[in-house]
Order: C-alpha cells, then structure tokens, then sequence
C-alpha cells in the first residue's frame, strides 16, 4: 500500500466495522492483560466483574485488578496509542514509510531529561511526576533545536528536518552517556529505565499521559483529511488550499508532545509507533481517517500483548522494550514483504 493513492471518496462500511473489531480486541487484550499475573491467574470475565464493581469493591481479586495490574494495564493502552499515532501522522508528513515518532530526536532529548532526574535522585518526587516532566522539558528542547538546524531561509524542508532530527537524535544520545559515564553510580534503573518499562506506573502519569493523548490524537484525527492530502505530496496539498507549513508545523507539535509524553513515563519503547501504522494501513487501507485510528487501536494492543509476554518470560518482568524489539522488526518485515 503506497502512500501515493488516492483514498475513496466514500466510506466503505467494512472500515467502520474493522475499527469495530480492532477496538474489541482491544478490551480483550485489556482484560487479559490484568488477569494474568505470576502467583495469581485470574479470568477475563472475573476482571470484568472486578472493573464493574468499581474501585470500593471487596476481595482478593478486586484488590489485584485495582490497585496492581489496572494502571499497568491502562499505561499500557495509553503508551501504545500515543506512539502509535504520532508515528501515523509523522509517515504521512513525511511521505516515508520507515518515519517513526523518533525520527526527529524528540525520543533522545526526553531520554536525556529523564535520566537526569534519575541521575539527581528525583525519580520519585512530585508523586512520580518529575521524571516525566524532565523528559518532557527535554524532549520539547530537543524539538526546538531540530527546527532551528533545520530552518533556512525562513522556511523548513522536509529533508532538512530529518537530517536534523538524526545529527540532534545522535548528539543527544553522546550526552546521555556521557551523564551516565560522569554520575558514577549503579545504573540499573536508569538502564531499566531506558529499555522501555511500564512498571511501576501511577496514575498521575497515566493522567497526564492521557490528557496530551486527548488533545493531541484528537486533533491529529480531526485533521486525518488533510493528513491524506499531504500524504500525496505538498504540491498537491497546496492546490488545495492547504497551508503546509502551518499544518506540518502543527503535527511535528503534536506528534513531538506525544512522543514526550510517552518516552517521559516509560522510557524508550522501539518498533511500536514504526509497525502499527504499517498493520493499520495493511488492515483498513490508506485513508488516514481510519489508518489513524487504527494505528492507535493496534498500537495498544501490540503493547498490551508485549508487556504480558514479557512478564511471562522473566520471573522479575522483562522490560516491553525488550519484547517490541524482539518481535516488531520480523513482524514489520513480514507486513512489508506481504505489502510488497
């Protein structure tokens, strides 16, 4: 599926189904997820009745459905819609299918701010929230940077940003090492940190997390036409009437806020915003209105699986870093070569 066809002016019924079915794997993956557990298995339909009981129920499984495995669960749903979706929109402004929510080293300047609360011992102040919000100071920085490389003439390329976002990406990186190489300390949880975690999550994070992901997803599928449009070229966008630098500006925001947010709670979780754009484009077609969406739905439930495996494999838990890399490049190299 290339990113030069037209997607149909009318809406095939099939497509609103497919989201359907993605969104009810979704609460199965969800359920599943909190139910499985290393001492502790408990059903599906227990977990539903446990969430349906609200959060002043009784019993066991009430207690291990609310207080220890929800907020992983949902960090989990959340994580994967937010990279998911800044990973869509940035293919589609980029018209390049390998564009994932790093590509502009938002990912590095968030790393490099969160390992600096670590580092200074604030890991856990403000009730879990200072790491996530260095990351996001440094993941904006980071996004200032690339624009200000890449800008000439008062206008910013395409190209131009990807290589500034790869020279910016890669500075970063050299920084964070040096951090780590200069604290002299144990780097177990920096490195922990670093692989992609999402335990242990709060609901603080979750909160913040979700609200860049309301705000930020919604207006990314409000503007899922216009994403088609630019997914044709700038050219074509321009003769209708689009203002692409003001748009493209706006989903590199966007997009760069998510992306923040996400590595800011959990750190760096590879694969996920690269191959569930490519699953939800193979799945419900081109049409950014749906693919958008879709990607966000595959992405959480590629995440929702991941961390369950990776809980399995390990008796003290794998990092789902560990796991998406593990198994989104065969997976993404299957969907291409299906593709191709």
């Amino acid at each position: 599926m290339t990113f030069a066809q037209r997607p149909n002016a009318t809406v095939p019924s099939k497509k609103y189904l497919g989201l359907g079915v993605l969104a009810g794997i979704l609460i199965l993956a969800l359920l599943i997820h909190i139910g499985l557990g290393s001492a502790l298995n408990i059903s599906p339909l227990k977990v539903l009745q446990s969430l349906l009981e609200g959060p002043n129920g009784h019993g066991t499984d009430h207690f291990v459905v609310w207080t220890l495995r929800l907020p992983r669960a949902i960090g989990c749903v959340v994580v994967g819609m937010l990279l998911a979706g800044a990973g869509s929109a940035f293919q589609a402004i980029f018209r390049n299918p390998l564009a994932d929510p790093y590509i502009l080293g938002t990912s590095s300047g968030a790393a490099v701010g969160g390992v600096v609360s670590i580092i200074i011992g604030l890991s856990w102040a403000w009730d879990g929230l200072s790491t996530p919000a260095f990351a996001f100071a440094g993941g904006m920085g980071s996004l200032i940077l690339v624009l200000a490389i890449a800008r000439r003439r008062g206008s910013v390329e395409s190209n131009r940003l990807l290589l500034a976002g790869v020279l910016v990406g890669a500075l970063l990186s050299a920084l964070m090492a040096l951090c780590l190489y200069l604290a002299g300390q144990d780097t177990n949880q920096v490195t922990r940190w670093l692989l992609g975690s999402v335990d242990p999550m709060f609901w603080g994070r979750i909160g913040v997390m979700t609200a860049v992901l309301l705000i930020c997803g919604t207006w990314l599928i409000a503007r899922s036409r216009i994403l088609n449009s630019l997914a044709m070229g700038e050219d074509a966008s321009s003769r209708l009437g689009v203002n692409v630098k003001r748009v493209r500006f706006e989903v590199l925001l966007a997009g760069a806020l998510m992306t923040s947010a996400a590595v800011g709670s959990t750190g760096i979780i590879p694969f996920v915003g690269l191959a569930a754009p490519h699953i939800s484009r193979r799945t419900l077609g081109v049409d950014w209105r749906f693919s958008l969406p879709g990607s966000m739905l595959i992405g959480a439930i590629i995440l929702l699986f991941s961390d369950a495996l990776g809980s399995r494999i390990v008796s003290d838990g794998l990092p789902v870093g560990v796991v998406t890399a593990l198994l989104g490049a065969p997976v993404l190299i299957s969907v291409l070569g299906k593709s191709g």
